[in-house]
């Protein structure tokens, strides 16, 4: 075999492995976060991977494109700072299962899509920051709290930085797993390491419908599945919108009963599969897809070992592995959130109005964000750019 024919091979596997350890730790806490045990929040992070693994090898194989899949790294920062619904878990699984439905809804009704289209990608950027600063804030507090514990993972990331900014995130959950390994190995059980599913039914109430599945939905079609089809284009490649949501989130919604929160097209992985690190030869890069995919059921079998690492870990470990993590997250989010001078202040206010954690009538702070920065966005816009706008808007209904 020769090195043309393994290099999508090779990027598939290296696009599953940088996926799935650069934002585990994220995931899990999250669902621990909104109310699941170890156990569920496990099983939850198995069954994303086998359902993403499953999509990605029908619409690889399907349509002869690298099309890579993966949770949403940023729907379960929003988790993390969300924290328990009226309802507790049960009425998560239930966020996770409409979400899903809404996310099909948007391949099958085409306005749909256009409504998230009109979110200003300002504000969606800064409720995303917001959400995410607390989260990273973790690294700096654990740091000045267990310093011979959390230093060493924090060492890991910056050297690992200057060598492979790839490999950043997950060498340092490596060094994270180990110092647990070294502080609390000897509490783990065999039992806890076979992969087992645990289904929970579901259940619905309007706090988590308005404070979960919402901004959940919002910010996995903004700053994955957008994103998503931007860098596939980018490499030449078009993404089936309607199949690619359909798959995604018939995904999310045959995983939320084990757990899973969200399913959608990847944005960094995707440029692993879809670019040049994938072959030259283009044609055979829908293979760099079925790799990861593989990768990814082989990866599915080792969540409960590592979910029973992760729930062992002395207090500030695995938050502060979880913030590094969520750090370019973040440094993109206030990049494109405050890039438009015109949106600046708006997004200043979605931003901290998400960063704030209140919760209002049940309600978590993304939500209350999102619609604070659409309520004051044209009260701060500067005159002129209203002006302009309105001008543009009259043009269009003249002709």
């Amino acid at each position: 075999m020769t090195q043309h024919d393994t290099a999508p091979v090779v990027a598939g596997v290296v696009a599953a492995l940088v996926g799935f350890s650069s934002s585990f730790v994220v995931v899990l806490a999250a669902l621990v976060a909104v109310g699941a045990t170890p156990d569920q929040a496990a099983s939850g992070v198995l069954a994303l991977c086998v359902v993403q693994a499953v999509a990605m090898l029908w619409l690889a194989l399907r349509h002869r494109s690298p099309i890579a899949l993966a949770w949403s790294t940023p729907g379960a920062a929003l988790l993390l700072s969300t924290g328990t619904v009226a309802g507790g878990w049960p009425a998560a699984v239930g966020a996770f299962l409409v979400t899903g439905a809404l996310i099909v809804l948007t391949g099958l009704v085409p306005a749909l899509g256009a409504l998230i289209g009109r979110i200003p990608p300002a504000l969606a950027r800064a409720m995303l920051a917001g959400v995410v600063a607390p989260l990273c804030l973790a690294t700096v507090t654990g740091t000045a709290a267990s310093p011979l514990l959390v230093g060493p993972v924090v060492i890991a990331w910056l050297v690992m930085h200057r060598i492979s900014r790839r490999w950043a995130s997950p060498v340092a959950l490596a060094v994270a797993l180990v110092v647990v390994l070294v502080e609390a190995g000897g509490s783990l059980r065999a039992e806890q390491l076979l992969p087992v599913l645990e289904v929970t039914a579901p259940a619905w109430s309007v706090q988590a419908l308005v404070g979960l599945t919402l901004p959940l939905y919002v910010v996995t079609m903004a700053s994955q599945n957008v994103p998503g089809v931007a860098v596939m284009a980018s490499h030449g490649w078009t993404v089936p919108w309607r199949e690619a949501m359909t798959a995604t989130g018939l995904g999310t919604a045959v995983a939320a009963p084990f757990g899973g929160h969200a399913v959608n097209l990847a944005a960094i992985t995707a440029a692993m599969t879809a670019g040049p690190d994938a072959g030259p030869d283009r044609s055979r890069r829908w293979v760099a897809a079925v790799s990861a995919a593989i990768t990814y059921l082989v990866l599915a079998l080792a969540t409960p070992a590592l979910a029973a690492l992760v729930a062992a870990a002395p207090g500030d470990v695995i938050p502060a592995a979880a913030g590094l993590a969520l750090v370019g997250v973040l440094a993109a989010s206030l990049s494109g959130a405050l890039a438009q001078d015109a949106d600046r202040e708006a997004a200043a206010v979605t931003f901290l109005v998400a960063a704030s954690g209140v919760v209002v009538l049940g309600v978590g702070s993304a939500f209350w964000a999102l619609l604070a920065g659409l309520v004051v966005r044209p009260l701060l816009r500067p005159a002129s750019t209203a002006g302009s706008h309105r001008g543009r808007r009259a043009q269009r209904s003249v002709k």
